[in-house]
């Protein structure tokens, strides 16, 4: 099986992209499905935004799987100009609307907040209105214009299946010498 990274380039217009409860519908791309969200931090909060990553970190320790059922690949913050704007990128593999649907759930779930409160705009009622988590994400999302892939379209589970695959091959060939 031979594996060919590959790029693909996403339009600037949306009006020709599929449109999904909450806007258009990205493509999905070698790299999956992303967003990158650029938005001006509360004066005072970038010390909470820290204070939240370290809570997010802790929470994952107790459990690994607490942000499982956001299918992320990765998920980056990002305080920068002096710690007034904030930059989000995830990339994971559902699209946009489900993750956001996603994202509310397991939060209301969990009773737990989101770094985005220290951010100015974002409504307070978030967790009861998600259209209005939406449209915060939609108005300070930055469409990436190029995606690669170095092992292209292949979600989280596929990559986390074929590596428990390998170590269970390497394991069975240890044991065989």
């Amino acid at each position: 099986m031979e594996i060919r990274p590959q790029a693909v380039v996403i339009p600037k217009e949306t009006d020709q992209l599929e449109q999904g409860k909450y806007g258009p519908v990205f493509p999905r791309t070698p790299a999956c499905y992303g967003f990158t969200i650029i938005a001006k931090v509360k004066p005072g909060r970038a010390e909470a935004i820290r204070d939240y990553g370290h809570t997010l970190a802790k929470a994952l320790e107790g459990d690994p799987y607490l942000l499982a059922p956001l299918k992320l690949h990765y998920l980056r913050w990002v305080l920068f100009d002096d710690d007034t704007r904030f930059m989000y990128q995830a990339i994971f593999d559902t699209d946009f609307d489900k993750y956001t649907e996603d994202a509310i759930a397991l939060f209301s779930k969990a009773g737990v907040s989101t770094a985005f409160e220290n951010l100015e705009g974002f409504p307070e009622d978030w967790k009861t209105n998600p259209e209005a988590f939406v449209l915060f994400v939609r108005e300070h999302h930055c469409p990436s214009f190029i995606e690669y892939g170095e092992y292209p379209y292949f979600t989280a589970d596929e990559i986390k299946k074929a590596l428990r695959i390998k170590s269970a091959l390497s394991e069975m060939l240890d044991q065989l010498q």
